[in-house]
């Protein structure tokens, strides 16, 4: 059952792998741990050929944005009793910081010194005119 759209934070717990379709598509999962304190993890399932580079370049313990549809399926284990698991069928993977995977690209220094700062003066304290409005 697919319940809404997502977008969630984590790092990554189990490392992606990829498997292939019958019709030769490549499928990518990982495990995605989204818990602060305590372990909630998420499987992560790329059937995009556009996100293959991306989740291929993750390794365990880098922490990534997901965006795509939460979906809830219910198993039942050897013993009988039922169990969720929660999955994102992802639309989008984006590494945040550094990633330790092969071919990566490390986020420079220099980006932080790039944000934009005004100065107060550079603001006005007068309202906006009535006849100023376009609407």
């Amino acid at each position: 059952m697919t319940l809404a759209k997502a977008v969630v934070t984590g790092t990554v717990f189990r490392a992606p792998e990829k498997r292939f379709t019958q019709n030769n598509i490549p499928v990518s999962s990982f495990v995605l741990n989204i818990g602060d304190r305590e372990e909630m993890l998420l499987r992560v399932v790329a059937r995009r050929t556009a996100l293959d580079e991306v989740v291929s370049s993750l390794g365990k313990d880098d922490k990534v944005l997901v965006e795509g549809r939460l979906q809830v399926t219910t198993v039942k284990n050897e013993s009988g009793a039922e169990r969720r698991i929660f999955e994102i069928d992802a639309n989008t993977v984006e590494p945040m910081g550094a990633v330790s995977g092969a071919g990566s690209t490390q986020t420079s220094s220099s980006a932080s010194e790039d944000i934009t700062k005004f100065n107060q003066e550079e603001f006005s304290d007068e309202l906006i005119g009535e006849d100023e409005i376009p609407f």
